[in-house]
């Protein structure tokens, strides 16, 4: 197989490399499409192991005749990511938003691809055409595997001192007006952020609409506690985000992988007569490694529920 694949590779060391970094490039593009329209799962399969054949793919084809330094892996690993991530631009299959979200992450492990790639080839370059096939048929195996998970509830907490009593931020919990334009960048890329939130009715089995730039959370009570706590459960929630994009797109992880199940409002009276609120959220994403986007997740919500206490807590002290 590997005398199969250098004899296909053409000797001109230009030529080679720029071969090697197109079929890494295209194959990892099919793997990434078939991740996700095919198996349908965001996971390791896509965001670790499809960026680590980027960095070690084309060391593993340029480099099967045992020739290659350092410096050419790191650059063709570099070279291949970044033609990738032009394909799924170019081909609208994600936004430049989330391919920011997923650059740091993806940097890390092209890099360790290529180094690994890089003495895989110094040590043992008889390996590299079968190492190269088995990632490719690995891949979509994990993607499968990963599939049957089960995501966990997670919460996240942000808390806000008011200068008012409980009764009055109760008013302004249950409902508030119109929010001030955001001026945090967060909100500015297309993450979708609170407008305003009405409720119809009054104790549990009341419905409260909490609205965002891209729709409205559909919350019903299940905990009136006034004014302590206002408790609620989430039945319908809308986009998390619009794509920066030059196409319209309506990428499947903006359905059902990031998912708000409920909320609450805690109000409790401090000794100096002042309110402390805290908002909480419990969600759940489907989508890995958990690690690393359950950073991005609660930083967002982090930045979500202080807007809604800020402007809150204005509304209250007024």
């Amino acid at each position: 197989m590997r005398r199969l694949i250098e004899n296909l590779l053409p000797t001109n060391k230009q030529k080679r490399k720029w071969t090697a970094i197109l079929i890494t490039s295209v194959i990892a593009g099919l793997l990434t499409v078939l991740g996700i329209y095919g198996i349908e799962e965001y996971g390791g399969a896509l965001f670790i192991l499809v960026p680590f054949f980027t960095g070690i793919g084309p060391i593993l084809l340029y480099g099967i005749d045992g020739k290659i330094t350092k410096t050419e892996a790191w650059q063709l690993g570099f070279l291949t990511l970044g033609i990738f991530t032009l394909f799924l631009i170019i081909f609208a299959i994600e936004g430049l938003i989330c391919i920011a979200m997923a650059a740091p992450l993806g940097l890390i492990i092209n890099c360790i691809g290529s180094l690994i790639g890089y003495y895989v080839i110094k040590k043992k370059p008889e390996v590299s055409s079968a190492t190269f096939l088995i990632l490719i048929f690995f891949i979509p195996i994990t993607g499968f595997i990963e599939k049957e998970k089960v995501p966990k509830l997670t919460s996240v907490t942000t808390s806000i001192e008011i200068h008012a009593n409980a009764n009055t931020v109760w008013r302004n919990v249950i409902q508030f007006p119109q929010l001030e334009e955001p001026t945090e960048l967060i909100f500015k890329t297309g993450i979708a952020y609170p407008v305003n939130a009405k409720i119809e009715g009054t104790g549990i089995g009341a419905i409260r609409y909490c609205n965002f730039t891209t729709g409205s959370f559909i919350e019903p009570i299940t905990i009136w506690d006034e004014p302590a706590l206002l408790k609620f459960d989430v039945v319908k929630q809308p986009l998390p985000m619009k794509e920066l994009s030059f196409w319209d797109i309506d990428a499947p992880h903006l359905h059902d992988y990031f998912v708000s199940k409920k909320g609450q409002f805690k109000l409790t009276t401090l000794s100096n007569g002042n309110t402390l609120l805290e908002g909480t959220t419990w969600y759940y994403h489907d989508i890995s490694p958990t690690f690393y986007w359950k950073i991005w997740s609660d930083f967002i919500i982090h930045k979500i529920h202080e807007r809604v206490l800020h402007h809150i807590k204005i509304n209250a002290e007024k």
